[in-house]
């Protein structure tokens, strides 16, 4: 088959966000552009490679096929250049990074300090909503580095932890559970729960800390995302669990307040991660290497007045068990 690159390219935006007119504004092409090199390629292949109904296309059983292979191909290309670039010593070109939606809250700022050092790369960023849509992005080779909590044991991966990653129970303002001082985590099972949906990373450590301590919480809703978590705690129906990184805006005006505990901080680690069998660009080696240096500094900073607040030396135990984990 006579099929460009830049026509796989076309296809797979195409598979991906099953428009024509998406994949085209994505590309900076026009939609008749695009949809004469699908036609071209369907040509070539000798079968339809998508449904077409009106304005919108699905991928056919053929298309669901050959989508596994141009992805393949176009990662194949990718690590070629990769390897090029390392030997030129480059520090330019795209660098496409994967976050986990909870890190979105914090990944830009520094990624406009690693931006002034090395002006001549271009990011682009893709937020997974949940780690498991991350783990397929890292899979399919949509990103070059993902910034996440749990590393995948699925796949072949190298992961780097690089700061620790504070979690804690949030309440409104003058919930009764904040009279306890210092709550004893019984004291939580009295109290409606609104927390992150199954597939999440939060969801699991907080599946897991109540495990640890043989407690069955009462829990009220499942909701997908951080944000409206929030406006649910904020608006008085239950107790939240979220990441402290998600909440420094809620802290600051004083809408939420932290739920101290006797037991002091939940704590697991961020990790820069990034596929064994995938060579890093000089680019992602420089972001890779800005992140493990400067991450936990940034994080630290920000952290440190809200653990404080909790007292018992949370900032200390925090920082202890993020480099134990």
């Amino acid at each position: 088959m006579n099929i460009t690159f830049r026509q796989l390219r076309v296809f797979v935006e195409v598979a991906k966000h099953s428009s024509m007119a998406r994949a085209a504004e994505l590309l900076h092409l026009t939609p008749p552009a695009v949809s004469m090199q699908i036609k071209e390629i369907e040509g070539q292949v000798g079968l339809p490679l998508f449904d077409r109904q009106g304005r919108s296309v699905t991928l056919s059983t053929a298309g669901e096929y050959f989508v596994v292979h141009a992805r393949r191909l176009l990662v194949a290309l990718k690590d070629a250049e990769d390897a090029m670039a390392r030997f030129r010593k480059l520090e330019s070109g795209l660098l496409n990074v994967g976050l986990i939606s909870t890190a979105q809250y914090f990944v830009p700022r520094l990624l406009t300090r690693f931006r002034e050092e090395h002006p001549g790369v271009e990011l682009r960023l893709s937020v997974g909503s949940n780690r498991e849509g991350l783990v397929a992005l890292l899979q399919q080779g949509d990103v070059d580095l993902a910034i996440m909590g749990r590393p995948p044991k699925e796949m072949a991966t190298r992961a780097e932890p690089f700061a620790p990653h504070p979690h804690v129970f949030i309440a409104p303002p003058r919930h009764p559970i904040l009279a306890l001082g210092h709550a004893p985590v019984a004291a939580l099972a009295d109290w409606p729960l609104i927390v992150r949906e199954p597939a999440s990373g939060t969801r699991a450590l907080m599946d897991r800390f109540f495990q640890d301590h043989r407690l069955h919480p009462s829990i009220a809703m499942e909701m997908p995302s951080n944000e409206t978590i929030k406006q649910a705690v904020m608006a008085g129906m239950g107790l939240g669990f979220l990441s402290l990184h998600t909440l420094e805006l809620e802290l600051k005006a004083g809408l939420i307040e932290i739920v101290p505990l006797e037991t002091g901080p939940i704590v697991r680690t961020w990790n820069i991660v990034h596929m064994q069998a995938r060579t890093l660009s000089p680019a992602a080696e420089a972001l890779r290497y800005f992140i493990i240096e400067h991450g936990e500094a940034y994080l630290a900073e920000h952290d440190r007045p809200w653990l404080e607040q909790m007292g018992g030396g949370a900032a200390n135990e925090a920082e202890r068990r993020g480099r134990a984990r």
